[in-house]
């Protein structure tokens, strides 16, 4: 089971936003995500809990940022309740989608288990439902996803495959690298991998 550390910055000024401490681990249904999210000070400032099946579908999602909670499922596309600070007006939303995203590098994973992509093949485009921080508002947005090459990197355990994908934001144009290894992210934008006490699972 790995555990870790992330830590999360703005892309573009590099300044420091979050630190996620999670770990994650494949069962015999699918994958499990579980982090705490910290500021740069140390305060403790949200959660992520996703399961996905075997297949990558989000069968169990729930954000906490500040007083918001966010709870989501795969249902008719996505379904997710969003609930406020009093509690008072939780709103139900549902859009045609094929799964969540957010700042979290869960998501990564979870795309890429739900993708299948192999290298080489043509770039997949899908529709995805994001719960921007810091207040988990949803949005809708299309992406396009290419497994550009898998390569084997030599490590104290062993050779250890390393995935790198181009992702495409189809409604700005805008085109990044991301790097996954197993279950864990080793690079994306605006994202860093800081420590690692285990090795990433690896998926059947």
């Amino acid at each position: 089971m790995p555990r870790g550390r992330y830590s999360r910055h703005d892309p573009h000024d590099h300044t420091p936003l979050a630190e996620e401490h999670f770990h994650c681990a494949p069962g015999p249904s699918g994958w499990r995500y579980v982090s705490q999210i910290t500021t740069p000070t140390g305060d403790h400032s949200g959660s992520v809990d996703l399961t996905t099946d075997e297949l990558g579908r989000p069968i169990r999602l729930e954000l906490h940022a500040g007083d918001w909670q966010v709870r989501g499922a795969a249902l008719e596309g996505v379904t997710w309740v969003r609930t406020d600070p009093t509690g008072a007006h939780a709103t139900e939303g549902n859009a045609r989608a094929h799964s969540f995203t957010g700042t979290s590098p869960a998501f990564l994973v979870a795309t890429t288990r739900l993708l299948r992509l192999t290298p080489g093949a043509p770039a997949v485009r899908l529709r995805l439902v994001s719960f921007t921080d810091p207040v988990l508002a949803p949005r809708t947005l299309d992406q396009s996803w290419a497994l550009l090459k898998s390569e084997a990197h030599a490590t104290d355990n062993g050779p250890l495959a390393v995935d790198e994908y181009q992702v495409s934001e189809l409604d700005t144009g805008e085109q990044y690298a991301v790097h996954i290894a197993g279950d864990v992210v080793l690079a994306a934008p605006g994202i860093e991998l800081e420590s690692l006490e285990s090795p990433p699972s690896t998926f059947p």
